[in-house]
């Protein structure tokens, strides 16, 4: 791709479409690389213009990949978009092994890089010094929320990054699954490394009670992990603010040090993606990841509904055939959970996806999995499961903003980096960095949009870019800057659900 200001962009020799980068009238004239079309009707930015005739069941080629078929004739010049391609994808798919070999960023000017994190007595380092409070059910979602904007009004300081609440609607009258899934997640928050302090705040008569919740957590420090079942005090209030002030004395004791890039692990996001997705800020994150990874950092990519049609380009990268297995697997299961619900497999784009200029799920998962660079695929981790190595892993969750980041954060990333091209202000329980796809959402939503991608179609290098980004992530480990979503407590959480309720 061309690194000067322009208008329209091929992203690869082969592709038969041009992406707008504004918006086109009916019977202007567009000129790239010496070849001229004229518009047969207005194209929105982000859309796609065929720059050749098309005939009817042929494939719509996008970043060398089919994207699609035209269901009907396409000149030159007519707008490619759902009214004119279907999907290619069909069912399952029979996969074959047949790895590649991978590279690593190429332009990693320091092997020494550093940030400045907390570091716990179990050697994980923390980017924020925070106290949480863990509740095992929905019903007290207000005691914890009550207690959290008293605790964060007497104890947030230069040692105290705040006191948080992370609200849900489970931990009672669940079964199976589903409760397994409610204690992974929160018990994955208990041991985050975040939280220089945890109040697990119970009622006393759920599910997941709290005796049964500490198997989930396993072993703990007394002095980091707290407990309280408010329905066996009298004061749930006067008890909490006593903890949470332990917990304060507790984490105050950890200070900022100087610790190797290394010991980040970063997740993979995008949500409200637009046709610039997989051109300006997906890949950007995708360099970001693969020279965090030749630093012997962690990222993790999710969203595996999302990875539909580009699954083997993840494929041919596994480290050896075991992980190949598994991400065969991990394919397969999200495809049998659709059908065991009676869902269509490939009903993807959203709506919002649509409008923004993404036609099929090959094309938005093309893109999406540009997060994930180009290095190897090391692990692959079930829903709940924490990262315990270096390199790319893959995390089972689904497209679903809220459930993923909340993976992401559970599996141990301090860090996550979410790509739109629409805009969120959603944030979850740990800084997640909102980078627009396109110059125009970063400067309609100050208050949402962290870092601006759009620059990449506006004559900046690729190579300036990814440095420039990777210095602010470390800036925002080392926290000197924060996040939208911490400036303005856009912390959340949500949690998968798959089965009975009673």
């Amino acid at each position: 791709m061309e690194e000067t200001k322009q208008d329209f962009i091929q992203i690869h020799k082969s592709d038969n479409v041009w992406i707008c980068l504004r918006d086109v009238k009916k019977g202007e004239t567009v000129e790239r690389n010496g070849q001229s079309v004229v518009a047969r009707e207005d194209i929105p930015s982000g859309h796609k213009m065929a720059n050749k005739s098309i005939a009817a069941g042929t494939d719509i080629v996008k970043y060398g990949f089919p994207i699609g078929h035209a269901t009907v004739n396409i000149e030159a010049g007519e707008w490619v978009h759902s009214h004119n391609v279907k999907t290619n994808l069909e069912g399952e798919v029979s996969y074959s092994y047949n790895p590649v070999s991978t590279s690593v960023y190429p332009h990693a000017r320091a092997e020494n890089r550093t940030f400045l994190g907390y570091v716990r007595e179990n050697g994980d380092v923390g980017v924020r010094n925070e106290i949480w409070i863990v509740n095992t059910v929905g019903c007290i979602n207000k005691v914890a929320e009550q207690l959290a904007k008293m605790a964060d009004q007497a104890y947030k300081s230069e040692h105290i990054d705040g006191v948080y609440h992370f609200p849900h609607p489970f931990g009672c009258s669940q079964l199976g699954d589903d409760l397994v899934h409610t204690q992974k997640i929160l018990a994955d928050l208990v041991n985050h490394p975040n939280a220089g302090g945890v109040l697990v705040l119970g009622l006393g008569c759920e599910n997941n009670y709290i005796d049964l919740f500490k198997q989930a957590i396993g072993p703990y420090n007394a002095e980091r992990v707290k407990f309280l079942a408010v329905q066996q005090v009298e004061d749930e209030m006067e008890e909490g603010l006593e903890q949470i002030e332990e917990l304060v004395a507790y984490a105050s004791r950890f200070k900022r040090q100087e610790v190797p890039v290394s010991k980040l692990k970063v997740g993979l996001k995008c949500g409200g993606s637009d046709g610039l997705s997989g051109i300006t800020a997906n890949p950007l994150v995708g360099a970001f990841s693969d020279q965090l990874i030749s630093l012997g950092g962690a990222t993790v990519l999710t969203e595996v509904p999302e990875m539909f049609g580009a699954e083997t380009i993840l494929m041919e990268r596994a480290k050896d055939q075991q992980v190949y297995g598994k991400i065969v697997e991990l394919i397969n299961d999200f495809k049998h959970y659709f059908a065991k619900n009676g869902q269509p497999i490939y009903e993807n784009p959203s709506p919002g996806n649509k409008k923004g200029g993404i036609t099929t799920l090959e094309e938005k998962s093309l893109g999406c999995v540009q997060k994930g660079g180009f290095g190897r695929v090391d692990d692959v981790l079930q829903y709940g499961d924490r990262v315990s190595g270096n390199g790319l892993s893959l995390l089972q969750g689904p497209g679903n903003d809220l459930v993923s980041v909340t993976a992401l954060a559970a599996s141990g990333c301090q860090i996550v980096l979410f790509t739109t091209g629409r805009g969120t202000p959603f944030g979850g329980p740990v800084p997640t960095v909102k980078i627009s796809t396109n110059t125009p959402l970063y400067e309609r939503k100050k208050n949402w949009i962290d870092y601006n991608a759009g620059k990449l179609v506006e004559g900046a290098a690729m190579e300036d870019v990814a440095e420039d980004f990777f210095q602010y992530v470390l800036d925002l480990a080392s926290g000197r800057v924060q996040t939208k979503n911490e400036v303005y407590g856009y912390k959340e959480i949500a949690i998968f659900k798959d089965g009975v309720m009673l």
